[in-house]
């Protein structure tokens, strides 16, 4: 169950006895799972409307009444794909209020996660907030939830004392710089996740005005008490 805010994305249990396509869906696989993986694929290289539900199963290696026993249609995947996207982060930053690091610390602990599950994820599934049909207003709940972390951003920076600008301001700043490694993120065989992660966490203090030593303790600190 991946939480997001107050609320969950609870993955069914798998069903027995649906059909299957001949594909490249391995046997004994997550056929949610395989859904979810196919869609993305498709997503990203043709686009929402471009992609039908049908090619999403024969994708995932299924038959298309397959693909409605655990969705009830692309709109549904595409959410579920989306809410993934901000799911882990949301989580990070309920588990950091509760801990004693510094607003610093905390907001390093945040970053390294967000790019760290971004850079993980093998389909890139953050570029499909990009997508055009997410500004619609089937999208609004997974909008909100995003709009949900880029609050407990500012709330961290707020926390800080520090901004460049007005809060509104670097709010995006900072979440443009964490965002960034969606469209930039090197070649999987060349990813190193952590530097990048770590690399992205330093650049959000070191914009807020954080001297070296600082995010040397913020780092250390949040390594110390993870989320």
């Amino acid at each position: 169950m991946t939480e997001v805010g107050n609320s969950a994305v609870t993955t069914p249990k798998r069903r027995v006895g649906r059909p299957r396509a001949t594909g490249p869906s391995r046997a004994g696989s997550d056929t949610r799972a395989d859904v979810l993986a196919a869609a993305a694929r498709l997503f990203g290289r043709r686009g929402y409307a471009a992609t039908s539900t049908r090619a999403i199963a024969e994708a995932a290696g299924i038959r298309q009444a397959s693909v409605y026993n655990h969705f009830r249609g692309k709109e549904e995947i595409l959410t579920v794909l989306l809410e993934q996207t901000v799911g882990h982060a949301l989580t990070v930053a309920a588990r950091l209020r509760e801990t004693a690091i510094s607003p610093e610390a905390k907001l390093w602990a945040l970053c390294y996660a967000d790019v760290r599950v971004l850079l993980d994820d093998p389909h890139n599934v953050g570029a499909l907030f990009l997508l055009p049909e997410v500004t619609g207003d089937h999208f609004a709940g997974v909008r909100a939830h995003r709009d949900q972390l880029w609050s407990a951003y500012r709330d961290l920076i707020t926390r800080t004392g520090r901004r460049s600008g007005s809060e509104e301001l670097t709010t995006r700043l900072v979440c443009g710089l964490v965002e960034s490694v969606i469209q930039s993120r090197p070649p999987e065989g060349e990813r190193d996740v952590d530097a990048v992660a770590e690399g992205v966490a330093e650049g959000v203090l070191r914009l807020l005005g954080c001297r070296t030593a600082e995010i040397t303790a913020a780092r250390s600190a949040a390594e110390r008490d993870p989320a």
